[in-house]
């Protein structure tokens, strides 16, 4: 069972700046851009955008005052200095070109990469429990073999890497997609937006990826005031396909705003990574493998900063690579073996066939008539030696549904559908 006090002590709010175990000029930079972009900015403002407390942002804007970096423009209520709203003074305006020169990055204030690491561990030492009946019906829209749920189960729990291999057109995509639901649905996880490391910032927060959850809802209880750098997010579910570079795996630093984004495997962190269409990557299967060897290892990866500095983080996902080429050629037998679990998705018998053809009827509302689904089998598989694939039936089902539109139809099968469906559909 996991102690959740030192992952409460680790959400505490800050009280001081020193509390934020960053350097202070950091947050003093991230103040100065904020000004120089908005112009005028209230205490709320700032706490907003900055993610720390009132009380810190004071201090330093009490600092700048005496410094004449900042001025009040106006007061607003009778909240003393929590109705101020905040301009530069001219030489304020100077240093905040000053920041714009360090970095153009403007959010939550960073966390420091020993905090990250420290969240990420402490929220992923205890292995998750998916069991059999939640695996089931995570897959219940497939027609797989009953017992197929106790492949993949036992992957889920164990957080580590499955192999996902078989024909294309079967569902293994479709299967990934469901294991990323059943990660997503558990226990939602703390991540910081952004954290920062050799006095750089590196952003973790991608809004495509990280679905963010309330606090009532998650594991909130017991902490008085959260540091709120730090969000409540769904586990997260990070999908690559052939468009996948090992540059995507690496630290990306933009020259522009002078920030990097961390690579796709750290966004990963705490839920699962797909490497989808395995071996159809812009990059070679074997560098691409060579990249995971150490991570899958020592479950840590190393990241290097353009300073040269190398960092380490955690490298705590459900790693899954999911392929329709044969794994004999893309992969090595030292590979394979640091794959704890492999799962064939093969093309279905007659028997899952027949279930999936009733399936889609259903789907597209039309009567379910097996002397159709035999001419279908007959005629255009043992007849021309062709291999069944699930996803056949769907997409010869939408072809007959535009040629019942084409014709002003209402949908329906027959057998000459059927046939000028698969002339259209299959290739000779």
């Amino acid at each position: 069972m996991l102690d959740t006090q030192p992952l409460k002590h680790l959400l505490m709010e800050p009280d001081k700046v020193e509390d934020l175990k960053i350097p202070q000029s950091i947050v003093i930079d991230l103040i100065f851009r904020l000004l120089f972009n908005e112009g005028n900015v209230s205490l709320t403002r700032f706490t907003d955008v900055l993610k720390i407390s009132s009380r810190i942002i004071d201090s330093l804007l009490l600092w700048m005052q005496k410094e004449h970096l900042a001025e009040v423009s106006k007061a607003s209520g009778d909240l003393g200095r929590l109705a101020y709203i905040y301009t530069l003074t001219q030489a304020g305006e100077q240093r905040a070109r000053d920041s714009f020169e360090r970095s153009q990055y403007i959010g939550p204030v960073p966390v420091p990469i020993q905090d990250y690491n420290e969240g990420i561990e402490l929220q992923t030492q205890v292995r998750r429990s998916v069991n059999s009946q939640q695996t089931i019906d995570a897959l219940r829209q497939l027609i797989l073999p009953a017992d197929f749920h106790r492949r993949v189960g036992p992957a889920i729990n164990s957080g580590s890497s499955l192999f996902i291999y078989g024909p294309p057109g079967n569902g293994k995509t479709t299967i990934a997609q469901a294991i990323a639901g059943l990660i997503g649905g558990s226990d939602p996880i703390w991540l910081p937006y952004a954290i920062t490391a050799g006095g750089q910032i590196i952003q973790i927060h991608d809004r495509l990826i990280h679905r963010q959850v309330t606090p009532e809802n998650g594991r909130a209880s017991g902490i008085s005031r959260i540091d709120r750098r730090w969000g409540l997010f769904e586990r997260p579910a990070v999908m690559a396909g052939g468009e996948l570079n090992m540059e995507a795996l690496d630290l990306r630093f933009d020259p522009i705003a002078k920030i990097y984004e961390a690579p796709l495997q750290m966004k990963a962190n705490g839920g699962m990574f797909l490497i989808d269409d395995f071996g159809r990557q812009q990059v070679t299967p074997s560098k691409l493998l060579n990249r995971w060897i150490v991570p899958l290892e020592s479950r840590a990866d190393f990241l290097r900063l353009q300073t040269g500095q190398t960092i380490v983080v955690p490298f705590r996902m459900l790693l899954v690579f999911s392929t329709n080429l044969d794994p004999n050629e893309l992969v090595d037998e030292a590979f394979l073996r640091r794959i704890q679990l492999k799962v064939e998705v093969r093309s279905p018998d007659e028997r899952l066939f027949f279930q999936a053809f009733v399936k889609y009827c259903r789907d597209f509302s039309v009567a379910i008539d097996k002397d159709l689904f035999i001419h279908l089998v007959q005629n255009w598989y043992h007849k021309h030696g062709r291999v069944m694939q699930f996803v056949h039936i769907r997409d010869i089902l939408r072809t007959v549904q535009a040629l019942c539109e084409y014709d002003c139809a209402p949908m329906h099968l027959d057998k000459a559908l059927i046939d000028e469906a698969c002339r259209a559909y299959f290739v000779e």
